[in-house]
């Protein structure tokens, strides 16, 4: 059998930790290869390793049968290895063409040629409908126009295996379903893909074949065509894993949080574009009220304004009936308000600082942290080792392991222990289960109905229809700044539920 690639008893060692431990995985030409596993299983290390930006300890790669070796990601360039990773590499003040040709540049006499290139990204966009604005700066479009800039960017230098990482966990259902189309297409063009994910759906969607690991270790290859969903996550959990979430009725009882027609406008120059139009609603102690739509419309900055990240132009914003709309974010953090962010990077993590630093963001300040001025560090630690236990936090070197250092899933675990065990009275959870595996979600999923059944109120904002169907007991759904629909999940379907949010249905809330 010819196999395009083959890494073979590939070990990777990090402080502390066997990332992979002799794992071999072989590419057909022209297959979609799911790689599955949980969180810190060693997926992301192995496709790195393959791209050239780790080496391994032990082992060996070959190319169409000729062992090689992969200094850095322009030699994986040289032999046809492209790689869309999980968190975007692009630069955000450089437009989407200048990002495409980024370090493969046709220049003539000391200019740039960039006529050629958008000819060329303009005849690549429309052969593969990957529909983009060359000139729109990378800052200005949405999360999913960014992974087709970097799918592009791959397709420009004409790579031949495409390495994708977790590349559904930013995106809407809708362009999830592009994106497998698009899969689908490069592979009948002979294109071999290797595609990194938890989500058991899109394995049994789009792929041939499927290899697990667990814990570092490989578990298996499977034919995803006779593998149903559930023998695919005992071999990627080591255990049998519920698919439902049981929660008993809500019994909501005072209001928590109170928005009343709150109104934010881009703060771009020239654009006075009301992101955020005149929305009003309530959350109550003891349910789980989710905001459904399709990213861009709204969601994040209303979010950010109940969270304080930014100012709303007019309404009210009330937290147990007190107005909180001009007050600070830590004021707002110690009166009651849990925030899981959307970007874990950006406003979840001080990604530099230790596991157990991290765990103490919102409180270091407080008696039981800090005195006199001097950090408390025996309690600091104490509090991490508890709650990496209770949370199932991953990581090489326990709580001083830098949390740069870990899985974007075990990232995800240290803010959502954080944010929880502040017995918050309003847990604004947004994208909660972004980047998790099965085993993951069902134990977040657990946490916020337990937060949920302790009287605290739940703002959840998601964009995966199942989870809003699954866990909400009040579903608004926000179109274009508004919220066009106010439903209850046991109501309405998955496909009626698509309809609101496309803007194609409305009932008022």
């Amino acid at each position: 059998m010819d196999y395009i690639i083959e890494m073979l008893g590939i070990t990777k060692e990090f402080p502390g930790i066997i990332a992979n431990d002799n794992i071999t995985l072989q590419l057909k030409k022209g297959e979609i290869h799911a790689l599955l596993g949980e969180n810190g299983a060693g997926k992301s290390t192995l496709m790195s390793v393959l791209f050239g930006l780790y080496q391994p300890e032990k082992g060996s790669i070959k190319v169409k049968g000729k062992t090689v070796k992969i200094n850095g990601p322009l030699d994986a360039n040289a032999l046809g290895i492209g790689m869309v990773h999980q968190h975007f590499k692009l630069v955000h003040n450089f437009t989407v063409l200048q990002n495409i040709i980024l370090g493969v540049e046709t220049v003539s006499g000391g200019f740039l040629k960039m006529e050629e290139a958008r000819k060329k990204v303009l005849e690549l966009s429309e052969h593969y409908q990957l529909a983009v604005d060359p000139d729109a700066y990378v800052s200005d479009i949405s999360v999913g126009m960014q992974q087709r800039v970097e799918i592009l960017k791959m397709l420009y230098r004409e790579n031949e295996i495409l390495i994708f990482d977790e590349p559904t966990a930013v995106l809407t259902p809708q362009e999830i379903d592009e994106l497998m189309n698009i899969m689908r297409d490069l592979a009948k063009e002979g294109k071999s893909i290797l595609f990194i994910t938890h989500k058991l759906n899109e394995i049994k969607a789009v792929a041939d074949r499927c290899s697990v690991l667990r814990r570092g270790r490989y578990i298996g290859t499977v034919d995803v065509k006779f593998t149903d969903k559930e023998t695919m996550s005992e071999m990627m959990v080591g255990r049998k894993v519920n698919f439902k979430v049981d929660k008993k009725e809500a019994k909501p009882k005072e209001v928590v949080l109170d928005i009343k027609t709150v109104t934010v406008h881009s703060k771009q120059k020239g654009n006075k574009k009301a992101l955020v139009h005149d929305v009003s609603f309530v959350v109550k102690k003891g349910e789980i009220v989710s905001i459904a739509g399709i990213d861009g419309n709204g969601q994040s900055e209303l979010v950010q304004a109940i969270t304080g990240l930014i100012k709303c132009d007019s309404g009210s914003i009330k937290l147990h009936g007190e107005d909180i709309t001009k007050k600070t974010i830590r004021y707002r953090n110690i009166h009651g308000l849990s925030h899981i962010p959307e970007d874990r990077h950006k406003h979840g993590l001080v990604l530099e600082y230790t596991v157990q630093d991290n765990l103490v963001l919102q409180e270091y300040f407080t008696e039981k942290y800090q005195k006199g001025g001097f950090l408390k560090r025996d309690a600091i630690h104490e509090n991490a080792i508890k709650l990496i236990e209770q949370y199932d936090i991953r990581s090489g070197q326990g709580a001083v392991t830098t949390c740069r250092s870990m899985s974007g899933g075990n990232q995800q675990k240290v803010i959502i222990a954080r944010e929880i065990q502040r017995r918050p009275e309003l847990l604004v959870a947004v994208q909660p289960t972004r980047g998790l595996d099965v085993g993951a979600i069902e134990f977040v999923h657990r946490q916020l109905i337990a937060e949920r059944d302790k009287g605290s109120g739940v703002l959840l904002v998601s964009f995966e229809l199942d989870e809003v169907m699954n866990l909400s007991d009040r579903i608004l759904v926000m179109y274009e700044g508004e919220i066009v629909a106010s439903l209850k999940p046991d109501e309405v379907t998955v496909q009626e539920l698509g309809l609101y949010m496309a803007g194609s249905k409305r009932r008022k809330a």
